[in-house]
């Protein structure tokens, strides 16, 4: 196969991936005007329109679908048996991406990367920091960061942090006004702080279980509704309402006062991070290292 016709299906894939000329064209390095051009001539060359273009967005036709499913994994396999070469190399390295939630990664991922980097200065880790549950294998991820409970059964999962518990909590200036709930069903009447998941665009409904009792989810209402858990703890910190953020993020508030804890026996442990990664996956020395570095071993 020629080498142009081997960059136009690696141009299609670009733009097929990132339904967009403008960020295929920026990931490529060219400009979006040579990017077209190019698939317009390969869409010459076979006879076939491979992408429906609007003024809005990019998507693939038929034909185009079946390239990317029946091309694309090729290509992938060929990066992958590139990338295991650097096993031939003396010191590990290579570029490891990783999407994880934010409070995983300061208090999961960085101690423990912070030690193993120095050691390696070969290794590179992008840290995607989202809250949505990512298709790390559409998006081009070595590894994502998850709770347990949400690894798929198809992905390799390696325990990186022990059980974890969440805390519902107030600033006692809030309760001063309203009695604290006592069942997670009192929620209904407080003012809530809330988290916005972006995989469904909803909001994130507070999940409890206590012993002899059945799991609830309970939707919560309130001012505020962020995507992140820091202005979430600020924002309770400040009396605005009731946030349900991780045990160990509110326990320094709580010591000093600043928050209350409240539905404690409704908050039961759950499995704590994973990170996880395809089954298909070949282990390069550099990654190999990342997992035995972040291994839990508590």
């Amino acid at each position: 196969m020629p080498r142009q016709s081997l960059d136009d299906l690696l141009a299609f894939l670009a733009v097929a991936r990132e339904r967009s000329f403008t960020k295929a064209a920026a990931k490529l390095g060219v400009s979006q005007s040579a990017l077209s051009h190019t698939i317009r001539g390969l869409e010459t060359r076979l006879g076939l329109r491979l992408l429906t273009r609007t003024t809005r967005s990019v998507a693939p036709t038929e034909a185009g679908e079946r390239l990317l499913q029946t091309v694309g994994p090729r290509f992938e396999e060929i990066d992958s048996e590139l990338d295991a070469l650097s096993e031939l190399r003396d010191k590990p390295a290579g570029t490891i991406r990783i999407t994880t939630g934010e409070h995983a990664a300061t208090t999961v991922l960085w101690p423990k990367l912070a030690k193993l980097l120095p050691k390696y200065p070969d290794i590179k880790v992008e840290i995607i920091v989202e809250y949505g549950l990512t298709d790390i294998v559409a998006e081009r991820y070595d590894a994502g960061v998850r709770y347990g409970e949400q690894v798929a059964k198809d992905m390799i999962a390696v325990r990186i942090a022990p059980d974890m518990r969440f805390a519902a909590v107030g600033a006692p200036s809030y309760f001063a006004k309203r009695p604290p709930p006592r069942k997670p069903q009192d929620l209904v009447g407080h003012t809530c702080i809330n988290l916005r998941l972006p995989t469904y665009g909803g909001l994130y409904a507070w999940e409890f279980e206590k012993k002899g009792q059945q799991e609830l989810k309970v939707r919560v209402d309130g001012q505020l509704v962020f995507n992140t858990l820091t202005p979430i703890l600020a924002a309770a910190i400040s009396g605005f309402g009731v946030a349900y953020v991780p045990e160990d993020l509110a326990e320094p508030h709580i010591t000093k006062g600043h928050l209350k804890r409240v539905l404690d026996d409704w908050c039961a442990p759950f499995p704590g991070y994973h990170l996880y990664y395809p089954s298909r996956r070949q282990s390069s020395p550099a990654f190999a290292l990342l997992v035995d570095a972040l291994r839990c071993r508590e």
